[in-house]
């Protein structure tokens, strides 16, 4: 193996990441509006990821890092071919980590409800986008030969793309109700219940039929050369799906968490390994394509990269996991009664 195809693998397991840590903070903040019915509901919904949504985006950092640094070509490429769309989402990530941070400065009514609307597009745009990206990814983008991006942003709404979206948006709403569930007490706890048996059958459909037209779709047209491997990922994906949902209707929340958050990882290396070897497909050619030998960075860059990532990497994960030790109990209405003024900053 070289340590390009180590790296391809890294960058991949760093999305994994993101999307199952992430997927949650953006699910809670997509189910706001739903199951946050009063002030001190939506304090408390807030407050489970209080501690944990700024830590969740470092991988997002990271990936992109890395792709920076091992793939310079794959980087320029989708950087500029995705400019609209990722400013968009840096947009909302931004107007998203404010309102985390400000809710709690005013005590006003209207103050805190605008707020809560930055938190539900911030989270809402992302949610939906990403799947976008990543359908566009998969399905190709109109390269030349030198690398550059043919097409304009209306060549990214097609319909494979679409139901990425969908299927983003559903996946990441189930995991912020079973991460509730798992982390609230009474209404909001049953309503993050109810909440996740409707995203559970989105979340099956759309996510089942994407991963079924991807397969699909690069066994035609014959990219990539982990079929087999692809497809059995799928396969557990959809599997860890349904367990998710048979778990959240016998409220056993830990397995429910658990279930999806394995069915998100394996989605996103299912997807991951049907790309590989390549990084960034061509629709006009395949000689145009960027794969993990044209695209990366000299052995040299890659070789200490690698000693680095192995140096400070375990210090990052033990952080992180002991920042979710620590924050691990239930949070309920009750005990958050008395912090009127400043949740958010109670929790961090």
């Amino acid at each position: 193996m070289h340590l390009s195809d180590l790296w391809f693998i890294a960058i991949a397991v760093l999305w994994v990441g993101y999307f199952v840590l992430e997927g949650f903070d953006f699910g809670v903040g997509i189910l706001l509006p739903v199951l946050g019915r009063d002030e001190l509901s939506r304090r408390v919904l807030i407050n489970t990821i209080g501690p944990v949504w700024d830590g969740n985006e470092v991988w997002l950092l990271t990936a992109g890092g890395a792709t920076f640094a091992a793939f310079p070509g794959w980087y320029a490429a989708m950087f500029s071919a995705f400019y609209l769309p990722l400013l968009l989402i840096l947009v909302a990530l931004i107007f998203r980590g404010v309102a985390f941070e400000y809710r709690g400065k005013r005590d006003s009514t209207r103050w805190r409800r605008n707020w809560d609307y930055a938190i539900f597009g911030g989270s809402l745009l992302p949610a939906i986008l990403w799947g976008v990206a990543f359908g566009n990814v998969l399905h190709g983008i109109k390269l030349d030969a030198a690398h550059n991006y043919a097409g304009n942003f209306l060549d990214f709404l097609n319909p494979y793309a679409l139901l990425g979206g969908l299927t983003t948006l559903t996946l990441f709403t189930l995991n912020g109700a079973v991460f509730l569930a798992l982390k609230t007490t009474g209404g909001i706890r049953g309503g993050a219940n109810v909440a996740a048996k409707s995203a559970g059958v989105l979340a099956v459909l759309a996510g089942g039929g994407f991963l079924a037209w991807t397969e699909a779709s690069y066994r035609a047209a014959g990219h990539g050369g982990t079929g087999a491997a692809s497809v059995a990922l799928a396969a557990v994906a959809a599997v860890a799906l349904i367990a998710a949902s048979a778990a959240n209707a016998r409220r056993k929340e830990g397995l429910a968490f658990t279930a999806t958050a394995s069915g998100i990882a394996c989605a996103t290396a299912a997807l991951f390994t049907a790309l590989y070897p390549n990084v960034l497909p061509s629709s006009l050619s395949h000689a145009y394509s960027l794969t993990t030998a044209n695209a990366s960075s000299t052995a040299k860059t890659l070789a200490v990269m690698t000693v680095v990532a192995c140096i400070f990497l375990p210090f990052v994960l033990l952080y992180q996991g002991w920042t979710y030790w620590v924050f691990r109990k239930r949070i309920g209405a009750a005990p958050q009664a008395p912090q009127a003024q400043q949740p958010e900053a109670a929790s961090r």
